[in-house]
């Protein structure tokens, strides 16, 4: 099989395992019908902006040419620290985008993919965004009506919690189980007066298994600007990682790249 496309990311079936699907332009292709083969992803010296499409020597954040990152609202600083949105002074970048994006629920939440950490996402979006982060187990703890209202919860409860993975340790799955309903119960006792209307008192969480065939013994990341070929046995998918034996993949690191996926 060969596939050719510009990177887009992964999509998924929240099954057991969770499903991978790579989006490359319009095809999509099964990367758990790939885990156990020896593949070749070859990077084909051609970038493109994954909103405006113009073709680019680099990317930003994650696949945007340079004035794509300096004016697009997801590129804001608030989009990393969401308490510092400034939509209410009338800056926005684009309002209308942030009353579809940052005017809408938020869930406050924690997670444990290398440990547990506290963090947030738009309602309905929270399976995309723990599988993306590699998460075994998440709760969430609170829904609010803002983003910036997320982001404030999320900032005051750092001091309790961590909010950053450690990639390493999620793709070797160096974590052990957590009560998640205990751990929210003692965070609750952390809340501040008036975020304690936006609490969630649901008793279950959600537990996530990744297509991994065997350990991961090397976490290397391959870098295609380095090496634009990697020949490599594929032996599974966490986070936003393709696992071969030899090393890692970040897909989203190379947004926009085009590549060739045979196998």
């Amino acid at each position: 099989m060969k596939h050719t496309g510009f990177l887009q990311g992964f999509v998924h079936k929240y099954e057991n395992p969770v499903q991978y699907i790579l989006k490359l332009n319009e095809a999509k292709v099964l990367m758990n019908e790939w885990i156990g083969r020896s593949i070749r992803v070859e990077f084909l010296d051609n970038i493109k902006c994954v909103h405006c499409g113009r073709s680019i020597k680099k990317t930003y954040n994650n696949g945007y040419c340079y004035p794509c990152f300096v004016k697009l609202p997801e590129n804001d600083l608030c989009i990393v620290k969401p308490h510092e949105c400034h939509y209410h002074l009338g800056t926005c970048r684009d309002s209308e985008w942030g009353v579809a994006h940052c005017m809408v629920p938020h869930y406050v939440y924690l997670a444990v993919s290398s440990g547990v950490k506290v963090g947030l996402t738009r309602k309905n979006n929270e399976k995309k965004r723990w599988v993306d982060q590699g998460a075994v187990q998440a709760i969430a703890i609170a829904e609010v009506p803002t983003r910036k209202i997320a982001g404030e919860l999320e900032a005051y409860l750092t001091q309790y919690l961590a909010d950053k993975t450690d990639w390493r340790k999620m793709l070797k799955g160096e974590v052990e189980p957590v009560d998640l309903i205990g751990l929210r119960e003692k965070i609750y006792e952390y809340f501040p007066e008036e975020y304690k209307q936006y609490m969630i008192e649901e008793d279950e969480w959600m537990n996530f298994i990744y297509p991994i065939l065997e350990q991961v013994q090397k976490v290397k990341p391959y870098n295609l600007d380095k090496q634009p070929v990697i020949e490599d046995r594929l032996i599974g998918m966490k986070g936003q990682y393709l696992l071969f034996e030899n090393g890692v993949l970040n897909i989203r690191k190379y947004y926009g790249y085009q590549v060739e996926i045979s196998g």
